[in-house]
């Protein structure tokens, strides 16, 4: 499901501890970290989507995870030239995502990425806040600095800065 302007609709989560640390996931057999994320089917709203997404990358259900938020609009990003399947119709230029704040309210012994037949990732750990900005591949960064912002100010935990000084690169300004 592509939009008339090239953008497919996407879920995006960060799912945090206690402690305010983030979920962070190893794409399968690469050195490449991200956040769980997923096509929106044409029969789905975002939450559905977002539920959907969240068994089939970490095999957490919708009772381990109590949502936090969501962002207001879509955030956009678009794929550099290289990743563009140009032969494909509809053109996918990018993703439109909806983010969402999930607090992890179960053992984190029970994330398991088994539970669909061509996993997305291999290995996880729980990183600070803010670190995903200097992780996540460049084209993703400033998608994940606009959800990370609107979404970190719903966190309470004293510990976690909202603000992302430091971690900001010359390409997220």
């Amino acid at each position: 499901m592509i939009d008339s302007k090239g953008y497919r609709p996407n879920v995006g989560i960060i799912l945090c501890n206690d402690e305010g640390r983030v979920f962070w996931a190893k794409r399968m057999g690469v050195n490449a970290w991200q956040f769980p994320q997923g096509g929106i089917n044409d029969d789905e709203d975002p939450e559905t989507a977002m539920y959907r997404e969240l068994w089939e990358e970490t095999g957490l259900e919708q009772q381990h995870v109590q949502i936090l938020g969501r962002t207001r609009y879509w955030l956009r990003y678009q794929l550099p030239e290289r990743y563009i399947r140009k032969s494909s119709m509809p053109l996918c230029i990018g993703q439109k995502q909806i983010w969402f704040m999930l607090r992890l309210v179960t053992n984190d012994s029970n994330v398991c990425f088994n539970r669909c037949p061509k996993p997305e990732f291999d290995d996880w750990r729980w990183v600070d806040y803010w670190q995903p900005l200097k992780d996540v591949v460049y084209f993703k960064r400033k998608v994940y600095q606009k959800a990370m912002g609107e979404l970190g100010a719903i966190l309470t935990v004293d510990s976690v800065p909202v603000n992302a000084t430091g971690y900001l690169t010359k390409e997220t300004r």
